[in-house]
């Protein structure tokens, strides 16, 4: 008797829990990045229905583990205006999580992740408490369909100036709130996790070593090389969602 999903096999098995380490430790060194790789990859192998759920399981447990170890650095009041909004997207998500378009969600967000990536700042304004609630809403509305909406909690975080400590422990914290109710919703919904809890345990184990190293590396890097990597990586990250949504759209 298999541990894992008879739809899997021993090499797809492998993939998973491999990629769930890389993608760990490439979301700890740089903030973001992981979680779209790991759904990318999970895309290629895993159920379509059940691709997002499990990957929220997954994504839950990476983040649970470095928001633990980076717990010093985590802006807590910012994450009471993110948890407000990310509990209206969350039931409003729950009522229409199959109706509608990907396409038309995934151009929107990666619009507002290169507005929010490059566009300048309000001479002498402050960051908006008001717009990270919004953004915590509208992003976890957003998960409940493309899965992995870390650019765009990385992108409306970014303002704040948080430093790459910082950023990255504030936004493994948000995430949490993110994923927890997104499984909880989809668990909800009827969605069967159990089949898959032993790849799931896998995933996450091997994606807390990820973590661990990742973590290191993020200590190598200045604050300056920091913010040029992550608005890099924000805007790779939203021209691959460009890709992926102008396509459907004809």
């Amino acid at each position: 008797m298999s541990w894992f999903p008879e739809v899997l096999s021993n090499v797809d098995v492998a993939l998973l829990i491999g990629t769930s380490f890389f993608t760990s430790m490439l979301t700890a060194a740089m903030g973001i990045g992981g979680g779209v790789a790991l759904l990318a990859v999970m895309a290629q192998i895993v159920p379509v229905t059940a691709i997002v759920p499990v990957h929220g399981v997954v994504q839950l447990g990476s983040n649970i583990g470095r928001a633990g170890l980076m717990h010093r650095d985590i802006n807590w009041k910012l994450l009471a205006y993110f948890l407000g909004g990310s509990a209206v997207g969350a039931i409003v998500g729950g009522q229409i999580v199959v109706s509608l378009p990907v396409p038309y969600l995934q151009l929107t967000l990666a619009i507002f992740i290169l507005y929010a990536t490059w566009a300048p700042k309000p001479g002498g304004g402050k960051p908006s408490t008001n717009a990270l609630a919004f953004g915590g809403a509208f992003s976890t509305l957003l998960t409940m369909f493309v899965g992995a909406t870390g650019p765009f909690v990385a992108a409306i975080l970014r303002p704040f100036e948080l430093g790459k400590l910082g950023q990255v422990a504030t936004m493994s914290i948000c995430m949490v709130v993110q994923h927890l109710l997104k499984v909880v919703v989809f668990g909800l919904l009827g969605f069967s996790f159990a089949p898959y809890l032993p790849l799931i345990a896998a995933m996450i184990g091997l994606g807390f070593l990820g973590t661990i190293v990742g973590r290191k590396l993020l200590h190598s890097f200045s604050e300056k090389l920091f913010t040029h990597i992550l608005s890099g990586v924000l805007t790779v990250l939203a021209l691959r969602l460009l890709w992926t949504a102008i396509p459907a759209l004809s």
